[in-house]
């Protein structure tokens, strides 16, 4: 049955309401989107962007491809109305995208999609379609999870063949950002991590993130009951649980926070006891490595690439050491707690226990307490300048030494006033003679 359906914004002139809008319209969702077919595409997005408070711009002058920004980051987008529009349609990836609606409210629907909207099932127009724009594999397991449809499995047959057709070079892959934002488009939704063991299982993972890959079938003991991969996944989820906005660096964070862990793994010949050693650094360097290539901004992927290599850091055991964990990694924080808690959360392997748990849990309340006493950076007491007059040194790599450790006197209550900092300074300056 389809839900009591949504209200429509008025139609522009001689318009169609087309594709993914049409689709959850149907559904009886507010589309988040709209796609329009007109005319007229500049006159419609100058009246609509008038009318409504929104600015327009050209996606595409050559081709008329025209978008209007709303308030409350709603956007529609205008389109030349076709000669055929049934023709058009039938060019589309999937039946339930492959629909258009009248101003007046009539469903046009040449593929039979809106039984399929009704069946919650994810049917091809046609095999010759996915081949089109083999991106349209990665679409198929997006939407299964946006959606909650199902691939209908003659679909899922091709879906699989064109992924076969990409790793084999017969098919071109598609444009790398293209697929990262279908991958995107995938991790921003709460069951994020299902949909990446759906593009594994469809044969799609392996063109986009190989080496989280590698981590499949390797067991791992103590804390952790999973596999590596899955592992992986369920930190995730774990990770969106409790934190259902999480930006998506953090999301790429939880997920390979242990990707270095296949090439790092040995295994001692006398105790026969499994080992991970430097896999947090290599998994920093795997990280910037695949994001790279998906093309992410170059400050998300520093910042993931950081919280991977940070994970593994012991946590205070009491509170001056809280006060220093949080004064070292404060541009990571609360971010790397959140990692550290999805992967605990995700490890329940025999030797996890209750006692455990609970003392992970005080360690991480103390760095919350750190944190929340001292929410930004203290004021420095004394500046380079300051400091070479004090010790009579020339600018240089002792001085950034000197600034550093009287930063963290001051981070942990040791340096209260600019007499004490002097104090300090002549003391570590006496103290670290040798290094000079």
């Amino acid at each position: 049955m389809f839900r009591r359906r949504r209200p429509l914004p008025p139609f522009p002139s001689g318009g169609l309401l087309v594709g993914g809008a049409a689709r959850d319209w149907l559904r009886g969702e507010s589309p988040k989107d709209y796609d329009w077919a007109v005319p007229e595409p500049v006159g419609a997005a100058r009246t609509m962007a008038d009318a409504l408070g929104g600015s327009a711009f050209p996606l595409d002058e050559e081709r008329g491809y025209w978008r209007v920004h709303l308030p409350g980051e709603v956007h529609h987008d205008f389109v030349p109305l076709p000669a055929d529009v049934n023709q058009d349609l039938l060019r589309r990836d999937f039946t339930v995208n492959a629909l258009a609606i009248t101003e007046d409210r009539q469903v046009l629907d040449p593929s039979n999609g809106r039984a399929d909207v009704k069946a919650r099932q994810l049917r091809m127009v046609s095999a010759a379609n996915l081949r089109a724009d083999p991106l349209r594999a990665w679409r198929a397991g997006r939407l299964e999870i946006t959606l909650g449809f199902r691939l209908e499995p003659g679909t899922e047959g091709e879906v699989r063949a064109v992924a076969a057709e990409l790793a084999g070079g017969t098919l071109k892959m598609p444009a790398t950002e293209r697929i990262r934002d279908e991958v995107h488009a995938l991790l921003l939704h709460p069951n994020a991590a299902h949909g990446l063991k759906r593009l594994e299982d469809l044969g799609l993972l392996a063109l986009t993130l190989p080496e989280l890959r590698e981590g499949i079938g390797l067991q791992q003991g103590g804390f952790h009951h999973l596999d590596v991969f899955e592992h992986g996944l369920e930190a995730l989820h774990q990770l969106l649980a409790r934190l259902p906005d999480a930006p998506l660096p953090l999301r790429w964070a939880a997920l390979l926070h242990d990707v270095g862990k296949p090439r790092s793994h040995t295994v001692d010949p006398d105790t026969g006891l499994t080992h991970f050693y430097g896999h947090d650094k290599l998994g920093a360097a795997l990280t910037t490595q695949m994001l790279g290539r998906l093309k992410l901004p170059g400050d998300d992927i520093r910042h993931a690439a950081r919280l991977v290599e940070a994970h593994m850091v012991p946590l205070p055991a009491g509170e001056k050491e809280a006060r220093r964990f949080v004064h070292r990694r404060r541009d990571l924080l609360p971010d790397l707690l959140w990692v550290m808690l999805a992967d605990r959360e995700a490890a329940r392997g025999p030797s996890s226990s209750d006692a455990s748990r609970h003392a992970y849990a005080v360690a991480m309340g103390r760095v919350l307490e750190a944190l929340e006493d001292r929410p930004a950076q203290p004021r420095p007491l004394l500046t380079g300048a300051d400091v070479m007059a004090l010790l009579d040194i020339p600018p240089g790599p002792r001085v950034g030494e000197v600034m550093r450790a009287l930063d963290e006197g001051v981070a942990l209550g040791e340096v209260m006033d600019e007499a004490q900092a002097r104090t300090f300074v002549r003391a570590w300056a006496e103290h670290n003679t040798d290094r000079r």
